[in-house]
């Protein structure tokens, strides 16, 4: 079966809302609920605008997804200064093809480090999650936070460092500057 990796595009709200809905879905059974949950396509729509989500598209359609949200995007709380991925999905008729760790390697390699230079990404999940925290720490994430989502869902914060020598520069540079701050001096 041929497939791509691509930027979702405001075309592809709609079957995007509907593979998230359907992956999600398991997890209200555990009582885990996620923003996405209960998202409309028109929420799903004005993430595409403001972040940036890949999909992997099989002959099947949208089969896989992931979601990237930046420190400038707007409204959002931001626990760290290296980008979030979120909304990872895989359709169900395509679990276990390898087209999850795809989409992830995808994301995290030749988008965040090769292209925008990303010394490290983070993400959130349930720590009630039967299997997933367990996975990212396959994939080489570590927990570094723990909060509780609005949905009152207990969360596990995860980062996992990309690029080894930019993050420890990074580590050991002062934090960025708002703009506010950076008015004050001029």
């Amino acid at each position: 079966m041929s497939h791509r990796i691509r930027l979702a595009n405001e075309s592809d709200a709609a079957p995007l809302h509907s593979l998230l809905q359907k992956a999600y879905a398991p997890l209200l059974e555990h009582n885990i609920h996620f923003t996405i949950t209960r998202a409309s396509v028109e929420d799903v729509r004005e993430v595409i605008r403001s972040e940036t989500t890949y999909v992997l598209e099989t002959d099947a359609g949208l089969t896989a997804t992931l979601t990237t949200r930046f420190q400038w995007t707007p409204a959002k709380n931001h626990l760290a200064p290296w980008p979030f991925v979120h909304w990872f999905a895989v359709a169900e008729h395509a679990k276990g093809q390898g087209y999850g760790r795809e989409i992830i390697r995808y994301v995290e390699e030749t988008f965040l480090r090769d292209t925008l230079k990303s010394p490290a990404v983070y993400l959130a999940t349930a720590i009630e999650h039967p299997w997933l925290t367990s996975l990212y720490q396959r994939r080489g994430y570590e927990p570094f936070h723990t909060a509780t989502n609005p949905l009152g869902v207990q969360l596990v914060y995860l980062r996992k460092i990309l690029d080894q020598h930019a993050f420890d520069v990074q580590e050991n540079k002062p934090a960025v500057r708002s703009l506010n701050e950076l008015r004050a001096l001029a």
